[in-house]
């Protein structure tokens, strides 16, 4: 059984690892920040259709659109003092800084430009987004991992669903949201629209950046437990159902992965903290970071330092 037991796990471990998309090059990435204490992953949710079928897009009311965008994007701070979980409002007010293309090799010199932090990825895709946040917080990021909609929906059904419990109902005609306050269980369809759901909030972008914030710790905290773990009836499906549309980059290995989910399911258990990055104000429709509020929270997550700092929204 030991035996059967090892040799499953090493299967499992290299199977699993080499379905691992590492197309991300953070190499190409300049003037980066120190290293600090913690590991901090980018996590992008992109509005991409890939692997969908026209029936899929018309049932999960994704749209049509070509390429892909940020649909959501959060910081994951792991550390030994709590992990900590921002969300990035799409919205948020910041400065294009120099860089170099992704692609050409040609270095864009920054002119001050301030746009939506969502603009950094339609521009020159995950490298740019991530030298532009490391631009605007001075924090350095270890890891990025993006997943597209057919793969968060495949998840979810391939965990037989969800439970989250919803503190005030809400119902939204674009993303197909119609969901009762309480305790309830979300299959795929459902789970892609409650994240995705924003006009049916007053503060859109920040409320829902907590509804994602809230239900990915949640989808981690029911992945990382024994019964799927050391189930590969549960295992395998979950794995295969995330690893096809799942973009990491070239140095995050399957251990980097669990670590990420771990953390996250941590946050959920109450082992650390998760906000939206603070805000000031705005600047015509985009959000303006609290700058005060954000020097400290970056310098007591590179310094493993429990984050005291709070948001105001």
């Amino acid at each position: 059984m030991a035996a059967v037991l090892v040799v499953t796990t090493v299967a499992t471990y290299f199977w699993a690892d080499g379905r691992m998309r590492r197309e991300v090059a953070l190499s190409k990435v300049i003037e980066r920040p120190e290293e600090g204490a913690c590991t901090t992953y980018l996590i992008v949710g992109s509005d991409s259709r890939e692997g969908l079928t026209a029936e899929d897009r018309k049932r999960l009311r994704t749209g049509a659109a070509e390429g892909k965008r940020t649909d959501s994007m959060m910081i994951l701070a792991a550390c030994s003092s709590g992990n900590t979980m921002i969300s990035l409002p799409r919205d948020s007010d910041v400065e294009i800084p120099t860089f170099v293309g992704s692609e050409s090799g040609k270095t864009f010199k920054g002119t001050g430009r301030r746009v939506k932090l969502n603009a950094a990825y339609a521009e020159d895709g995950p490298e740019l987004l991530v030298r532009t946040v490391e631009h605007n917080t001075g924090l350095r990021i270890d890891h990025y991992a993006e997943i597209g909609f057919a793969g968060f929906a495949n998840i979810v059904d391939a965990l037989g669903g969800v439970e989250i419990d919803i503190e005030k109902g809400f119902k939204d005609k674009k993303s197909g949201a119609d969901f009762q306050a309480g305790r309830q269980t979300l299959d795929g369809e459902q789970s892609l629209a409650f994240v995705r759901t924003r006009y049916a909030f007053a503060e859109s972008d920040l409320a829902r950046t907590k509804n994602q914030q809230k239900f990915l710790a949640a989808l981690a905290g029911q992945a990382a437990t024994p019964g799927t773990v050391l189930n590969p009836f549960r295992l395998y499906p979950t794995l295969g159902a995330g690893l096809d549309t799942l973009i990491v980059d070239e140095d995050m290995s399957l251990f980097d992965l669990a670590e990420m989910f771990f953390a996250m399911k941590g946050v959920n258990g109450g082992d650390g903290t998760s906000m939206n990055m603070p805000i000031s104000g705005s600047r015509g429709s985009n959000l303006v970071w609290d700058k005060e509020k954000v020097r400290q929270l970056v310098q007591q997550i590179q310094n493993d330092e429990k984050v005291t700092v709070t948001s105001n929204r």
